[in-house]
């Protein structure tokens, strides 16, 4: 059992999985679930659904929103889960200014497996063509970034059991999650 859930955010590339893996978690741990595209505007959806990137001033309100998020649940809980991108450490900062003791969940994979995974699935305003520039675009955690590293080669279940078991070892202590991954 964890006692001290810090705020965490499942990051990575569109197509890893990052709001299957959240809302998992948030069963698992009993912690309110958001999917970062919510907190999107307008703008921005149609700017991807155009296929067009988005770029650093349009990403900036949207991590604002989820910071604001992330430092004040709101909704009784001690911690909450948000699935965001976060590719650059510029934002992983921004969102640390907000929650100083947010982790970081990175679902990590092989190009071609999340292009697989892309293919097969509609997103509302994420086209599949946008993947090259997501990758272009991630930045690796960096050691001093608390964060859990999980290869989406597994399966959902395995990922959460994982990434749990990383978190009950270090039970709010962030720096012995800084640099870890689950297996």
């Amino acid at each position: 059992m964890i006692t001290n859930l810090p705020p965490l955010v499942v990051m990575g590339v569109s197509g890893c999985g990052k709001s299957t893996i959240g809302a998992l978690l948030g069963e698992r741990l009993g912690v309110p679930f958001f999917d970062g595209d919510d907190f999107h505007p307008p703008a921005n959806k149609a700017k991807m659904a155009a296929g067009i990137p988005l770029d650093d001033d349009d990403r900036a309100p949207w991590l604002a929103e989820i910071g604001t998020a992330l430092a004040t649940p709101g909704d009784g809980a001690g911690s909450r889960i948000i699935a965001c991108s976060a590719l650059k450490r510029s934002y992983r900062d921004l969102l640390r200014s907000f929650a100083p003791d947010l982790v970081f969940v990175h679902l990590s994979g092989e190009a071609a497996t999340i292009s697989g995974r892309l293919s097969s699935r509609a997103h509302e305003y994420m086209p599949s063509s946008l993947l090259a520039s997501q990758l272009a675009t991630l930045e690796p955690l960096a050691f001093d970034e608390a964060h859990i590293v999980a290869d989406i080669l597994d399966d959902p279940a395995s990922l959460v059991d994982g990434i749990v078991r990383q978190l009950e070892l270090s039970d709010g202590r962030q720096d012995e999650l800084a640099g870890t991954a689950s297996s």
